[in-house]
């Protein structure tokens, strides 16, 4: 506050947030404290695009001096920020907040950082055919070495636990900064006097202002450490502990997690059998072989889609933002179109091949589905998935089952075999399983293309039994290339190069 009044020009405070989020509101609280204050205020918005693909943001600027200071001396304010001349600049998401820095308006020497380190995730990273999504950990860091002061938390979390929507909370926050213009009794009062749903704002308000009162070193959402004993069986804990390198067996105690969820715990022994030969080896590799082995293991197909969708905790989180009270009403409709090739993956292995042959013959297996919209909400509606999702039990008798664990065994003696020759190709065959992923026509794109790498570049380099660091360099742009291309045209081309490649140093 002291700081905001022995300035000589207005302070600026740009907040970018999405739709939904109160942006507009949290604009009009900060605009009504300081009238109320006697600053001379001003404040516009931009739109941005749609809900995820850009944000709106609302521009403030107060003037240090009360009116009745200044006389008939009127300031002159802008309409929208300049690049490097942002004060404060307030963020609903952390990708939003990263996007602002991107833009210039956040600086080292001037700009105090207050976000919320959420992710809501951007159009491009769920379109992504790989890992889309934005390295949090290197935002988090790009975001405290750029800003003069970054104050980072879980804004979202707070808000959800207090019953209100995210402004309230960086409203509370923004109190608590030394160069904000607006102490804690004008910015309460703006949210008493808006008289809208006081109850939660405030208690929304007062929850961000003790969220920024305890920061003091912020390390992001990193994981510390695990206790394992807590979360597992004693059996599967001490294989864990005793059979493989600790640098693998956080990886390795997601994986059961998963596994276990997935189908049960007999299913993560087989997990940790498989993962045995590699115990002894790098832990490098140990490790990716453990995450890529847990998520081809929980491969998706109709029933784990089922189990996603009867989850209490998603009925919980619809809830939640909907705002509804015990009181409302409302209803839920999952949208289904399973086709022949994922009902013939649930059933007994002969009986799929037997239904897939026909339909090949008829020329029917990408041309059949059925749509249907089913209600969860309704009793009917929610048996028929709980059944569908009760049936993982019969998972180990069906066609998909049958084929992805020779796949994956196929997978597993090829990594062992690269890793005789070379650990870093080893390490990029375990990373290579990316591309196969999903069911239907996703599952059977990434095969192809998987297929298509192991063929081209990696089986003639076991052959030869040598691998330079140029083979390995050229499998991972081929597997980056399917990732990023679902048309193929990038992969046949980095397929093509690296083939030649092979041939040249074959030649020398």
């Amino acid at each position: 506050m002291d700081n905001f009044q022995n300035q000589k020009r207005a302070i600026s405070i740009l907040i970018a947030a999405m739709g939904g989020e109160g942006g507009g509101v949290l604009m009009n609280w900060i605009v009504k404290a300081a009238v109320s204050e006697g600053y001379p205020v001003q404040a516009t918005s931009i739109p941005g695009v749609a809900q995820r693909t850009g944000a709106t943001t609302y521009y403030v600027e107060i003037w240090p001096e009360k009116l009745d200071s200044i006389g008939e001396k009127k300031p002159i304010f802008a309409l929208s920020p300049a690049i490097g001349e942002v004060d404060i600049m307030i963020a609903t998401e952390l990708a939003e907040a990263a996007r602002s820095l991107t833009n210039g308006y956040i600086t080292a020497n001037r700009t105090t950082l207050l976000a919320s380190t959420h992710r809501v995730y951007l159009t491009l990273e769920k379109m992504a055919m790989g890992d889309g999504r934005l390295n949090k950990k290197k935002l988090l860091t790009s975001l405290r070495n750029n800003s003069k002061k970054a104050l980072l938390f879980d804004a979202s979390t707070i808000a959800s636990e207090k019953g209100t929507i995210i402004n309230a909370v960086l409203l509370g926050a923004l109190s608590e900064i030394d160069i904000s213009p607006l102490g804690i009794e004008p910015l309460k009062k703006a949210i008493e006097e808006e008289g809208k749903a006081v109850e939660s704002n405030l208690a929304g308000f007062f929850a961000g202002l003790e969220a920024i009162k305890n920061i003091s070193d912020y390390k992001g959402t990193d994981i510390d450490g695990i206790d394992i004993s807590k979360s597992l069986e004693k059996v599967l804990e001490t294989k864990l502990i005793e059979a493989f390198p600790q640098g693998a067996q956080e990886m390795i105690y997601h994986g059961i997690t998963r596994l276990t969820d997935y189908q049960n715990q007999k299913y993560s022994e087989l997990y940790l059998k498989k993962l045995n030969n590699f115990a002894k080896l790098d832990a490098n590799l140990c490790s990716e072989v453990a995450r890529h082995l847990a998520i081809r293991m929980s491969y998706e197909d109709i029933i784990r889609v089922a189990q996603a969708k009867i989850r209490r905790k998603r009925f919980e989180r619809i809830k939640s933002e909907l705002k509804t009270s015990s009181d409302d009403i409302y209803s839920i409709t999952e949208f289904f179109k399973p086709g022949l090739q994922e009902v013939a993956d649930i059933l007994p292995s002969w009986l799929g091949k037997k239904l897939i042959s026909l339909a090949k013959h008829y020329n029917i297996l990408g041309n059949l589905d059925w749509g249907m919209q089913v209600q969860t909400t309704s009793i009917f509606g929610f048996l028929k998935i709980w059944f569908l999702a009760k049936l993982k039990w019969s998972r180990p008798f069906s066609m998909r089952w049958k084929m992805e664990h020779e796949e994956i065994n196929k997978w597993l003696d090829l990594i062992q075999d690269a890793y005789d020759i070379n650990v870093a190709l080893a390490i990029e065959i375990a990373q290579l399983s990316r591309l196969i992923k999903g069911y239907g026509s996703t599952h059977s794109r990434g095969s192809q293309n998987y297929k298509r790498i192991l063929k081209i570049l990696i089986e003639p380099i076991i052959r030869s039994q040598t691998a330079t660091e140029s083979d390995v360099k050229n499998i991972q742009v081929a597997r980056e290339s399917a990732l990023t291309d679902p048309d193929g045209k990038a992969l046949k081309k980095a397929l093509d190069e690296g083939a030649n490649k092979m041939t040249l140093i074959a030649a020398q």
